[in-house]
């Protein structure tokens, strides 16, 4: 298959899509499908890099996910029973989904503290018992990871990631005290996006060196931490709102992402065509 060739069916979904970016053994090609700037928000996309983010501190042996959040932040005895693995999985005990900054009226949130605020939600259910999908947790999350390491998540991320993975322009949003929010409001361009996506396909090594345990890798897979079966062919990976992704594929040994404003579903034509790929497609490259 040819580059153009994949270009031309993912715009004939009618997908909105921004830019395209492809990962495989020979290389990597990458797309723009319409003036647009070379870093978007992939929204919920952010939970998968801080779900790796924690995956490292697992693999450096300073952090377990059956720690409680109590262990972290001992003031609030109320999340004594809620451990990590329940964050990573949305099951911490919480009823409704709260903290999303892309859609809330932040003038309203009752502090500038934003881990109050999660702290002062109810826990109606007990941890690992009931789902409920939620941007507080992931910034939960990402708070962990500084005070395990000192340092704010995105900073960790740029240094153990982003700089070894040869990362361009990237930004994240901060709640007012200056804390990545880590559930949504990463910035990067798909073909950066791409390479978290070529890491977990490989079992951690990206390039020949080896970034992320295997270890993590099959237990983030196992237990489905932000890492989901897509529903068309083998491809697993993580979705954002507006139609943001990225995915790999074991059968075709290639790792993918996009950005675009899709408000209408064109996501899932998208995903089909992917799905219909041919095992061990390759792109070839075209001038």
């Amino acid at each position: 298959m040819k580059e153009t060739e994949l270009w031309q069916a993912l715009a004939a979904t009618g997908d909105n899509l921004y830019d395209f970016a492809w990962l495989d053994e020979t290389g990597s090609c990458f797309h723009r499908f319409q003036p647009c700037a070379n870093c978007h928000n992939g929204y919920s996309v952010a939970k998968l890099f801080i779900a790796t983010a924690v995956g490292l501190l697992w693999a450096d042996g300073k952090l377990s996910l059956d720690d409680p959040v109590e262990r972290f932040f001992p003031t609030n005895t109320r999340w004594r029973q809620v451990l990590i693995r329940h964050l990573l999985t949305h099951t911490s005990g919480i009823a409704e989904g709260f903290l999303d900054i892309d859609n809330d009226d932040l003038s309203r949130y009752p502090s500038d503290d934003y881990l109050s605020i999660v702290f002062a939600q109810p826990l109606p259910f007990a941890p690992g018992t009931h789902e409920q999908y939620s941007d507080a947790v992931f910034y939960l999350l990402a708070r962990i990871v500084e005070q395990v390491q000192g340092q704010p998540a995105d900073d960790f991320l740029a240094d153990r990631l982003f700089r070894p993975m040869g990362f361009g322009e990237t930004a994240w949003s901060c709640c007012p005290q200056h804390h990545p929010i880590g559930g949504t409001g990463f910035y990067a361009g798909a073909q950066d996006v791409a390479k978290l996506g070529a890491l977990y396909l490989n079992g951690g090594v990206y390039q020949g060196r080896r970034l992320l345990s295997e270890k993590w890798v099959q237990t983030a897979l196992q237990n489905q931490y932000e890492l989901h079966p897509l529903g068309h062919g083998d491809w697993i990976g993580k979705l954002g709102m507006c139609g943001q992704g990225v995915a790999f594929s074991p059968q075709r040994k290639a790792a993918a992402a996009w950005h675009a404003f899709d408000t209408e579903g064109k996501t899932e034509l998208l995903l089909r065509v992917l799905g219909e790929l041919p095992e061990n497609t390759v792109l070839t490259k075209t001038l």
